[in-house]
């Protein structure tokens, strides 16, 4: 019986330049754990959707035509002859017709063909259609929750209740274990994490109830669950669970297991989108000791790019380099000279070396990755040639170079835009492109690359996020260049929701949307809003900045005009939005380097 483990920013006049944007991590679809420890059951093939209709097939009553037609259905699926998938998909479906006429007795069969039927809908890339029938599996063996505590019982029971195995044995967790699994993975390929997530959970709930919270398979499924927060950018969920992951691994693995050096480079991941460079570059050389003395060569060389990245983030710079040398010597050993790992590498490289001001050699190791990209080596990831486009990018646009800048990520869009999965990195690659074109006066551009990145973020879930409710903000001063401002106002009060939830009222970026909104509100005629908002910003800005800073300054001159004219009457002097947003952008552009307002987002 198999175990439960999881399954194998500056533009023009009116608004100051919006900050780059992009997404924190670039997306794969979906995570997945170490391939040398999962054992979870691959999702067999597909099935229909909501329950079906009652069929007047008398054979379908026959008790042995359930197991022959999944039988058939795999063999199908093997074989690839007479129609492959459709034909496999036409079984799996009559299979689970005829499971569900027999009623009790069958529930594991009938989840397990509803396991095929979405598994064949998967391979079809019909995500959205396997996404009801493995609604289905998981609501056939998944056993009722608990009934609440009656009111009155004792205060002991009024605590968090661990979850309980199900009385009908381990098969039946396996097969809800297994049905949670493959639904979290594709909500996941849709590029719903929330979802997603939230399927992973059940599915670590059952396989605790019926393996205990130490077995080292929970572990495999706390480190797949964490990689998940890891893509959803929530890091605390994520640390929490790998931590588990680590501390299962540390107790039934042996010491400096392979294991626990996963664990501890996911660690270092999370660590340092969190800010803790230390505790990264700690679990990071821990790793690559493991590594070391397991003799995984390549693994050590990507784990050394990792401590490359973490000396970076310290401002040592001369460990930096030293560790991506060292990379790139094994890795264009090992892979050549054309690999995505090589070019990487030189990206990295020519991020350090720009950050230090060696501007040219910065270009050089840009061309050279851009060389691999260009002719990468046979079976390269397209998420991965993107990605590097997009840093690669990055470094262009700081170098004031933004039509090539511009290039590469309609390189970076081409090689994504079709991929499952690939949603949220679409829509960072979006988000930049409209940042640069709103940097080079194309507003129409700005607006609608805006809005096809707000879209998908909305489709996939993610309109909770700090980054979402940035794009709002970016998408509004694309609105308002256009004039379109009653559509900026709707832009920027949703930011405004969206980051006082994610960020608190006081963040940078909240004032930022702050200040938009009360020029918005100005040119609107709703001066008494517009001083609310500014005086809230205005004492927000005094308790962190001081009374001396010129941000305070400006937005006590905003105010004092804001409070003259709201004494005048109703022939009072309209202001154009470029005297609204003006002042700000004038003294950014006077200082050149500091592309940020308080009409835009800081640095």
């Amino acid at each position: 019986m198999p175990g439960l483990a999881a399954n194998d920013n500056s533009p023009p006049a009116a608004a100051p330049p919006p900050r780059r944007l992009s997404s924190p991590l670039p997306r794969r679809a979906p995570p997945s754990p170490s391939p040398s420890t999962s054992s979870r059951a691959k999702p067999r093939k597909p099935a229909s959707a909501a329950a079906p209709p009652p069929e007047a097939d008398e054979s379908l009553d026959n008790p042995d035509l359930g197991p022959f037609l999944l039988k058939q259905a795999r063999d199908a699926m093997v074989s690839g002859e007479g129609g492959g998938a459709a034909r496999a998909l036409e079984f799996a479906e009559r299979a689970a017709r005829a499971l569900e006429r027999r009623g009790e007795g069958a529930e594991l069969e009938l989840a397990m063909s509803l396991h095929v039927a979405a598994a064949i809908h998967c391979g079809l890339g019909r995500h959205a259609d396997a996404i009801p029938v493995l609604e289905r599996a998981v609501a056939v063996v998944t056993p009722p929750a608990p009934e609440p505590p009656a009111e009155g019982e004792a205060a002991d029971d009024q605590q968090e209740q661990q979850p309980e195995a199900d009385p009908r044995g381990e098969e039946w967790s396996l097969a809800a274990f297994s049905g949670w699994m493959q639904l979290g993975d594709t909500h996941a390929m849709l590029g719903r994490m929330d979802e997603s997530i939230a399927c992973y959970g059940k599915g670590l709930e059952i396989q605790m109830a019926a393996l205990g919270e130490r077995d080292p398979r929970v572990a495999e499924t706390c480190r797949y669950l964490a990689e998940a927060h890891v893509q959803a950018l929530q890091f605390d969920e994520a640390e929490k669970l790998c931590r588990k992951a680590l501390e299962i691994h540390r107790e039934h693995s042996a010491p400096a297991s392979l294991e626990e050096a996963s664990d501890r480079r996911l660690m270092a991941l999370i660590l340092d989108a969190k800010g803790d460079y230390d505790g990264a570059l700690e679990h990071l050389v821990l790793a690559s000791m493991t590594m070391v003395a397991n003799g995984r060569d390549i693994e050590v060389a990507t784990i050394d790019v990792a401590i490359g990245n973490t000396y970076l983030a310290l401002a040592r710079f001369d460990e930096a380099v030293f560790s991506y040398q060292k990379a790139l010597t094994v890795l264009k050993s090992a892979r050549g000279d054309d690999h995505p790992t090589v070019a990487s590498v030189y990206v990295r490289l020519a991020d350090l070396y720009h950050r230090t001001g060696r501007l040219r050699e910065s270009k050089s190791y840009c061309e050279n990755a851009l060389r691999v990209y260009a002719k990468p080596a046979p079976g390269a990831a397209p998420d991965e040639i993107a990605g590097g486009l997009m840093e690669i990018a990055a470094i262009y646009e700081a170098l004031g170079d933004l039509d090539e800048a511009l290039k590469l990520l309609q390189r970076a869009l081409k090689l994504l835009e079709d991929s499952p999965g690939q949603w949220s990195t679409v829509a960072g690659i979006e988000a930049q492109m409209g940042v640069l074109y709103y940097m080079i006066g194309r507003y129409a551009d700005s607006r609608n690359s805006f809005e096809s990145a707000v879209a998908k973020l909305r489709a996939s879930g993610e309109r909770k996020s700090a980054f979402f409710g940035v794009l709002l903000n970016q998408m509004g001063l694309a609105c308002v260049q256009l004039f379109k401002i009653d559509e900026a106002a709707q832009l920027f009060e949703e930011a405004r929701a969206v980051l006082e939830q994610e960020c608190g009222a006081s963040h940078p970026d909240t004032l930022g949307v702050y200040s938009n909104l009360a020029a918005i509100y100005d040119a609107m005629g709703r001066v008494e809003d517009a001083i609310e908002i500014l005086e809230h910003v205005l004492k927000v800005r005094e308790e962190k900045l001081g009374t001396a800073n010129p941000d305070v300054e400006d937005e006590k001159k905003r105010l004092a005009e804001l409070l003259k004219e709201a004494g005048r009457s109703r022939n009072r002097k309209q202001k154009s939005l470029e005297n609204l947003f003006g002042t700000n952008a004038a003294r950014a552009k006077k200082e050149g380097g500091r592309r940020w307002s308080n009409f835009g987002f800081r640095s």
